[in-house]
């Protein structure tokens, strides 16, 4: 039986994940990494808790080794824009450190350690894709409005850890695919305080994004093993760095 982890699987959109990976004619085991309790009645799945320290990580990753599973997608859903203190940044003055090393954490550093742990699990044999949530407003080349300095830089620092990483598996497991994803603007508690300007027909629920991210990330013929993470939003195409 094929294994998908989900990481940050707290999250709305990874519950939805969850729910649309148990309606395909394939069984997947799944595993729900997360930091938080999560509610299940559901003997398909298998949580697992985690601080993400480098210990709890480890013993995931020693776990999943002994079970000798057959891994075929991982989705990295952590992430963080804003909290109780800070907004996103509309200009200089707004900048705090304590939040900018809060968000560079969330949304950089916890990805890159679970990258991290999974990589004891490849080699050229796995035929596996594995995805982080990041966002159209990491790419440098589409920054036209500004703002958002914090955010923006720990999405681009994230893509560009992706982007190293890519290079370094084609040569230890080339039949690994990294995948940087732009679900878009989702009806969550993490884009709450932004949804009163966005048109209706771009607010998408959970379980849509869950539909697109699985259409787009599983078992994609478009993806190619050429050493590149891609890049793509909700519709699939290619956004640029």
């Amino acid at each position: 039986m094929k294994t998908v982890i989900l990481f940050g699987a707290s999250s709305a959109i990874a519950q939805s994940y969850v729910n649309h990976l148990n309606q395909q004619a394939t069984q997947f085991n799944i595993i729900c990494v997360s930091s938080s309790n999560i509610e299940h009645n559901d003997d398909k799945e298998t949580y697992f808790h985690s601080d993400y320290s480098a210990q709890s990580l480890n013993e995931l990753t020693q776990s999943l080794k002994s079970q000798q599973i057959e891994l075929a997608q991982v989705i990295i859903f952590n992430g963080q824009l804003h909290n109780d203190q800070h907004m996103p940044e509309k200009k200089l003055e707004e900048i705090n450190s304590d939040y900018f090393m809060q968000l560079l954490h969330s949304n950089t550093l916890v990805p890159l350690l679970c990258l991290q742990s999974i990589v004891p699990l490849l080699n050229h044999k796995t035929h596996c894709t594995i995805t982080a949530l990041s966002a159209r407003v990491g790419s440098i080349n589409d920054n036209k409005l500004g703002g958002w300095y914090t955010y923006r830089a720990s999405k681009a620092a994230l893509n560009m850890l992706f982007k190293t990483a890519a290079i370094e598996l084609a040569r230890r497991a080339k039949n690994t695919k990294l995948i940087l994803f732009h679900p878009g603007t989702t009806d969550t508690q993490l884009s709450k305080p932004f949804q009163k300007n966005v048109p209706a027909d771009k607010l998408f629920t959970p379980d849509f994004v869950a539909q697109q991210l699985f259409k787009f990330t599983y078992e994609n013929p478009q993806l190619e093993l050429n050493g590149e993470p891609a890049y793509l939003d909700w519709q699939g195409n290619t956004i640029k760095w």
